[in-house]
């Protein structure tokens, strides 16, 4: 039985109830993965938001291993989570590229990347996500790839991986139903607009094929056409 949580963020539109049951009925939410969760929930209490939650982690890690993936970016890292789950899920060969802005959120990362053995996979860079994506080569490199930053970038982020992702390469980006706020006229955030502006645009692109899904609080899947 999963030792459940609520100290992530849980699918929307799920009860506490039904949650614990989906929850229950995955994969095993290991002690690793728990702590670190607790861990963040402890330290930045009004971040919680920002962590995904066992079944989106457990659904990367599937979907990672699915695809066959062994070269895998995320934009956004925070304590680490999403990273740890998708490490899980490449072979011990395999890399992936972590950006994030913040030594002291990543610090608790690197901590518990050791701990669940995968911090040799994980090559972590400190600084603006969209300028390291742009030192990259520009040919086609990953095989998935995770956007989970501030959603006013998220644009300028999917045009830099796109052409970076091979053929059938998976991209994921979160919260893209902004909590529901995306169909409310009143919220006119530079956040909220932020998701729109992207949502429009990724539907638009005839690069992928995608469908958002509501897993956690909203979560684009597209693949990259060959």
């Amino acid at each position: 039985m999963a030792r459940v949580t609520h100290v992530t963020r849980t699918s929307e539109s799920l009860s506490p109830q039904l949650h614990d049951y989906l929850v229950a009925h995955s994969a095993p939410v290991d002690p690793v993965l728990a702590d670190l969760a607790e861990e963040t929930a402890r330290l930045y209490p009004d971040l919680t938001t920002m962590q995904i939650g066992p079944e989106q982690g457990t659904f990367m890690t599937l979907l990672a291993r699915i695809a066959g993936a062994r070269d895998v970016v995320e934009v956004g890292t925070f304590t680490g989570y999403s990273a740890t789950c998708m490490a899980r899920g490449i072979p011990d060969d395999g890399t992936l590229l972590a950006l994030d802005i913040s030594e002291e959120w990543t610090a608790i990362a690197r901590r518990y990347w050791e701990r669940a053995g995968v911090a040799h996979k994980i090559d972590l860079r400190i600084g603006p996500a969209l300028e390291t994506l742009r030192t990259l080569p520009e040919g086609p490199r990953f095989d998935l790839a995770f956007i989970d930053a501030d959603k006013e970038g998220y644009t300028g982020y999917w045009e830099e991986l796109v052409p970076r992702m091979r053929p059938g390469g998976v991209l994921l980006v979160d919260n893209t139903l902004s909590h529901g706020r995306v169909v409310d006229p009143a919220e006119d955030s530079a956040q909220v607009q932020g998701i729109r502006d992207f949502n429009d645009r990724a539907a638009a692109d005839e690069r992928v094929e995608l469908v958002l899904l509501p897993v956690g609080d909203g979560l684009t899947l597209a693949r990259k056409r060959a």
